[in-house]
């Protein structure tokens, strides 16, 4: 909605209450220097009701020592380790009803810093899973970690802040700090400086910041406040003298019940989107008619080479929305829209290269040499009517009756099953050739080698597309060829069919592999090509010589 001026909806405006928000307090340092001991002391205010502990990590594992430190008074909330678990904790803790005199809960997360080992570790761990199932060799280096798990991570992280803002109580969060050099222009210094080893924009995500120097010797070094409860002086240093005197100090006597913030909304683009689309006039069914679909339909059976991918083309080109406005009429499948025509039509070359392949016919090509492929659609195809606008005049070579006695095999009836050959009907004399003679007949040279037939030739090019698949799996999955084939069939040699069978339906498993990979392209390539492919071993070459280069 860019260059618009005038409001979309009505607003109404509001003065600020002055309140402040339910705070977040983080503490951070340096081992040993106090910080677990001061959060401890600060269950015991007087303005706290009950404090829920969180521990994660093994670096600390003080919860349950620190219940000794006098004044203290906390629970500890218990998890597994993992981090929707503790998330899970975390919700627990906030879900607990403040006191009857109205005092509320304070949090206590020990602490964020292995929250965010935590999720860098599964960063690492799902890069070197990935890594293992592309077939890299894995040694003591480093694996490259894939900006999509750094993605998550933040989103892992921002929800736990997101948890932490619907609290109605203090949140104290505990942070190690380590001291590191500074650097100017990305050039290291002679200067040195403190990092709080968690995400990157932890500062921002707080309302104070307090820093452990030294055992007893800790400084408020950011908080949000205002003159009514704390005058900040620029310029000066304010000692950390106690939580009680912290929360004085931003103001928690005052604060609100629920934080006032506006989230980010990231998903809403999507739905801005969505109503973009069905805010746009419906598609005019002028633009293409029944007529003209049906045309184009039966072009796209009639390639051949791939009559599939132009059938999935011409939904690209058209769309859905446009293609479902239009209604088609063929004998064979009656009146349908033109995006479920495409459908069966998919449906129907997918069958027509079963038989084919169980023929041994060649792909592209059916059993009577030089026939057209049949095409459930072309019967009421107006053969030669110009396509105006949904694209060109489709030249016809033949009448749709002339097609049908001319072509290999009609189309099938659907629910129907294609009738069992005649076992009586006589084969026609088959031509003689150098196998028909007997060796008495054969003359003395060197004997021909025999003719091969179309059959045969059809039948040596399926199994070899079969076999060509059946080792691009095997590859995709780390196994042999020979695990393939024993997979495919109990005996362990299966059959042209029972190999075609076992590919089909292992495909999408492994098309599911290569999205979650980030091989996308690759994902949409494998899902578009047919069964057998004389070419699939050519399309994965480059994916599998990239995976033994890195």
């Amino acid at each position: 909605m860019h260059g618009i001026i005038a409001p979309q909806r009505a607003r109404t405006f509001r003065t600020p209450t002055g309140r402040p928000n339910p705070p977040i307090v983080l503490f951070a340092g340096p081992e040993f220097t106090g910080k677990r001991y001061e959060a401890a002391i600060g269950s015991g205010s007087d303005l706290i009701a009950t404090t829920y502990w969180i521990q994660i990590g093994g670096l600390s594992g003080t919860a349950d020592q620190y219940g000794q430190v006098p004044g203290a008074r906390y629970e500890i909330v218990p998890h597994d380790g993992s981090f929707d678990d503790f998330l899970d904790a975390l919700r627990a803790a906030i879900s607990q009803p403040p006191a009857a005199d109205g005092k509320r809960n304070m949090i206590v997360v020990d602490d964020i810093s292995s929250v965010w080992d935590l999720l860098s570790y599964e960063v690492a761990f799902v890069s070197r899973k990935r890594a293992e199932r592309r077939g890299l060799a894995l040694d003591d280096a480093p694996v490259d970690e894939e900006r999509d798990l750094w993605v998550q991570a933040k989103e892992r992280w921002g929800a736990m802040l997101w948890l932490l803002r619907q609290h109605n109580g203090p949140s104290l969060l505990i942070a190690r700090q380590e001291t590191v050099t500074a650097f100017e222009n990305d050039k290291p210094t002679a200067h040195t400086t403190r990092r709080i080893m968690a995400e990157k924009n932890i500062r921002a995500a707080v309302d104070a910041i307090v820093e452990f120097r030294d055992l007893g010797e800790a400084y408020i070094t950011g908080a949000h406040s205002t003159p009514q409860h704390w005058e900040i002086k620029p310029g000066w240093t304010y000692r950390y003298e106690g939580l009680d005197n912290l929360l004085g100090r931003l103001g928690y006597q005052d604060a609100v019940d629920a934080r006032a913030v506006t989230e980010l909304r990231p998903e809403a683009v999507m739905q801005v989107a969505q109503q973009r689309v069905e805010q746009q006039p419906p598609a005019h069914p002028a633009v293409l008619t029944g007529k003209q679909a049906t045309l184009l339909i039966h072009q796209a059976l009639q390639d051949k080479v791939d009559p599939r991918a132009c059938l999935v083309k011409l939904r690209e080109e058209w769309g859905r929305r446009t293609l479902r406005s239009v209604q088609t009429e063929t004998k064979m499948f009656g009146e349908l829209n033109g995006d479920v025509l495409i459908t069966r039509s998919i449906a129907f070359v997918d069958e027509q290269a079963e038989k084919r392949a169980e023929s041994g016919t060649p792909p592209g090509q059916t059993e009577n040499a030089g026939s057209e492929q049949s095409s459930p659609v072309g019967e009421r195809a107006e053969q030669g009517s110009p396509a105006t606008e949904a694209g060109p005049p489709v030249a016809a070579t033949e009448e749709p009756e002339q097609a049908r006695e001319h072509s290999a095999e009609e189309p099938p009836v659907e629910g129907s099953t294609p009738p069992p050959p005649d076992p009586q009907a006589e084969e026609p004399p088959p031509g003689e050739s150098l196998d028909d003679t007997t060796e008495a007949e054969e003359p003395q040279a060197p004997p021909t080698p025999p003719v091969r037939t179309r059959r045969t030739r059809g039948s040596d090019v399926t199994i070899k597309a079969l076999t060509a698949e059946a080792n691009v799996q095997a590859r995709l999955q780390f196994l042999t060829e020979g695990d393939i084939l024993a997979s495919a069939s109990e005996s362990g040699k299966p059959t042209m069919m029972e190999l075609l069978h076992y590919l089909r339906e292992n495909r999408p498993r492994l098309i599911a592999q290569l999205q979650e990979d980030g091989a996308d392209e690759l994902a949409s390539v494998y899902e578009r090509a047919p069964l057998p492919d004389p070419q699939i071993e050519r399309k994965f070459a480059a994916y599998f010589d990239s995976a033994q280069t890195k």
